[in-house]
Parts: C-alpha cells; structure tokens; sequence
C-alpha cells in the first residue's frame, strides 16, 4: 500500500465569473484563494472580501466537491471592479504571475523592505529546514508535498503549510496572516522547501516578509527582484552552508561582521541559460 499526496482542481469565481483554476493540495482553501488574491495586488486586506465559500456542488458519489471557491468582493474594491488580465489555467508546479517586469511587482509592494532591520543568527537559520521538516506530517506520509514556514527571527514556527504546488504552499501562508491581521509579515522568515523562483519573492514581497530562505536554488530573476525589493534571500539553505544572494546584511548581529564559513555572499551572480 502507498499513500499519495492528492491534486485537485480549485476554480476560483469572484461574483460568478471565473478569474482562475489552480491545481492544489485541498484544506486551507480560504488561506489560499486570499494569499493568491493578495499576491496579485486584487486584495488590500480581508475586509476586501465580504464573503468566501465552496460551492455547494457535489460529485457523482454525492459528496460536496469543494473545488469552487466563490468570493464576494466589498462593493467598491479593486477585486470588485477592476480585473487583471491573466491566464486562467496553472498547474501546480507555477503560479500565475500578472506582471511583465520586476518594475511592476515593485510598484504594487505596499511598502519597502529596506526598512525593516530584522537581524537573523546564522545559527537560528541554519535550525529552520529541521524545524520545517519535522512538522511536515503530510510529506511524512506521502514525500510528494512542498511546504512553507513562517518563522519569527529568533526561529519560532508560527505558521506552516503543504501543498503540491509550492506557490500554493506560500499563498496558504501569505492568506493566514491576511486573515489573522498579521500583514504586513515585518520581522518574519520565510522558508519554503523547493527553490526560490520569481513569484514566490513577488509573494514574499507583496506580504512584507523581509527574509526568504529556500533549500534548492533561486532563479536570477528572483535574485533580481530580491535586491531592488530590498529583501534577504538564502538559497541552498542545507546546514552548515548556505548562500546568501540579496540582503546579507540580516545575517549578523549589529556591529559585527559575517562569519567566516557562515555563507557565500556573491557580489556578483553568473547566469546559466539552458540551450
């Protein structure tokens, strides 16, 4: 016998016409469909949103689908007027991205990350992929699922989500703190189990979240908009190494330089293109 991580289709409606359909993990379908909805700039706060519900359907066994959310928009918001134009199919390996350029993610940020001066130990960002780790108990089960932990700076989990998308996995994070109040994320550590592309830093940095750490590689376009954003981005987060591309100057304690051996900074960052 095997366990298999499940995929299914969530169709997302905002006053019955369709904006999207993504491929998910379901649970905490709410948290998704409001961090999507924050990340493409369509939602200020959750008072945005009057109301979120799956759709009473049911499949052919007679139990409910729950693979239609409909959202009802406050009157006069931009998710009750205006429209982005987007693809309305992705799957669960890549979000949808509406902006064209990091120009246009930048614009949409509601406020810069350069401010925030959060100091990060090297040693507590080492502890932090154990940490996400242990507390995965779907991938325990089935070893198919990505995941995304907000962390304090001084390593307290504070949230934690799986999905097979790891977009998906952020947005359930992202859409916990709109619905909770905690936007913007200051101060907080984001880690995701994959690597750090584009959308997932245009994310992070529509939340507020200052510090992204990633286990695999980041993608140079996520470099890029990492340093105009002004945030700190870790990839290759494998303990005792990792490599700092954008903000290493989160990784030390006031006044004191970056340790020897505690990480890569590159100034500079060589592109590989595929052929």
């Amino acid at each position: 016998m095997d366990t298999l991580a499940v995929e299914e289709p969530l169709q997302v409606e905002v006053d019955g016409e369709q904006l999207t359909v993504t491929m998910r993990t379901p649970g905490d379908d709410v948290d998704l469909v409001l961090g999507f909805l924050h990340a493409e700039g369509l939602l200020g706060d959750a008072g945005d949103v009057v109301a979120l519900r799956h759709c009473t359907d049911v499949g052919e066994d007679g139990q409910p689908t729950r693979n239609v959310a409909q959202v009802t928009p406050r009157p006069g918001s931009r998710l009750a007027g205006e429209r982005v134009a987007r693809p309305f199919t992705t799957t669960s390996a890549c979000g949808v991205c509406g902006s064209a350029s990091v120009e246009q993610v930048l614009a949409r940020v509601p406020a810069p990350l350069h401010g925030d001066d959060v100091r990060l130990d090297p040693g507590v960002l080492e502890a932090l992929p154990g940490v996400l780790r242990e507390h995965q108990a779907a991938f325990e089960r089935t070893g198919g699922l990505h995941a995304a932990g907000l962390f304090t700076a001084g390593g307290e989990l504070l949230c934690l989500r799986e999905d097979v998308g790891r977009h998906n996995a952020v947005d359930k994070v992202v859409g916990w703190g709109l619905r909770t109040g905690a936007l913007p994320l200051r101060g907080r550590v984001l880690v995701v189990s994959g690597r750090a592309s584009f959308e997932l830093v245009q994310k992070a940095a529509m939340a507020g979240v200052p510090v992204l750490a990633a286990v695999s590689a980041p993608s140079s376009l996520a470099v890029s908009l990492a340093r105009a954003a002004g945030m700190t981005l870790v990839g290759f987060l494998r303990p005792p190494t990792a490599n700092v591309y954008a903000g290493a100057h989160r990784l030390r304690a006031a006044g004191e330089q970056v340790p020897a051996g505690a990480g890569r900074v590159p100034g500079e960052v060589a592109v590989a293109r595929a052929e």
